[in-house]
Formats: C-alpha cells, structure tokens, sequence
C-alpha cells in the first residue's frame, strides 16, 4: 500500500512554475507545493465559493463584473472563517515534509495561498453564475 505522502504527490503535478538556483524557499514551496494543490482543488474552490456567495443571500449574483471580482477579494480577506476553511483545503493536501517547511513560515505562505486562489477565482468569475447547489 502506498503511504500518504506518495499517494498525494501522485495526485499532482511536479511544479507549476519556474524554479532555479535563485528561487527563495518561498517561490520554490509555492511553485512546487501550493499551485499544483490550487490546480487539483479547483473545481472544489469554484463549488466552495459559490455555495459560500447562496449562503451569503446571493447578492454576488446580481453584481456587476468588476463588483464580482472586488466581492471575492474581500470575501476571501475578510471572512476569516471561510479563509481558514479554505486554507484547510490546501494544508490536508501537504504531505508531511511540506507541512514541516510550512510551518517555518506560515505566514507569508498563507498569504501567498490566499492571493494565488483570490485570483483564480478572478478568472473564472464567469464560471460563478448561479446554479442548483
């Protein structure tokens, strides 16, 4: 049987992203680790938002298009439970040795997540049209 760790990196890609010599430890977790767990998760994230915007009473919806964006932004900075919701989502994905150089800095890190699935989100924002949850 595969352990956990094996089994998550064989459900993502390698890196996403340059990576070099030059690279800090931060651009080398976020390339190798974040964004190819962003890319799996996606189609959760889009699901995830658009039941969190219903719940919200849907005036997401009814926002113009550059509302949309503004609303996701804020959504994701301010609402501190749906943003440790979503963190979660990236963290249960880290193998262990990822979580061990996370933890060294998780804070620049979260914040690294937190914009790269702000704008993920962006740009699909046509995909965040209301729908039957």
């Amino acid at each position: 049987m595969k352990s956990r760790d094996s089994a998550l990196l064989s459900l993502r890609e390698d890196v996403i992203g340059t990576v070099n010599s030059q690279s800090s430890s931060e651009e080398f977790f976020q390339n190798k680790t974040l964004r190819p767990i962003l890319k799996l998760q996606n189609d959760l994230f889009v699901v995830v938002f658009l039941n969190y915007v219903v719940k919200q009473k849907g005036t997401f919806f009814s926002l113009t298009a550059d509302k949309k964006l503004t609303y996701i932004e804020n959504t994701i900075q301010r609402d501190i439970k749906f943003r440790n919701s979503l963190k979660g989502m990236v963290i249960a994905l880290f193998t262990t040795q990822e979580y061990e150089q996370y933890i060294q800095n998780s804070s620049s890190l979260n914040k690294r997540m937190m914009n790269m699935l702000i704008e993920r989100l962006k740009s699909q924002v046509q995909l965040l049209e209301k729908v039957e949850l």
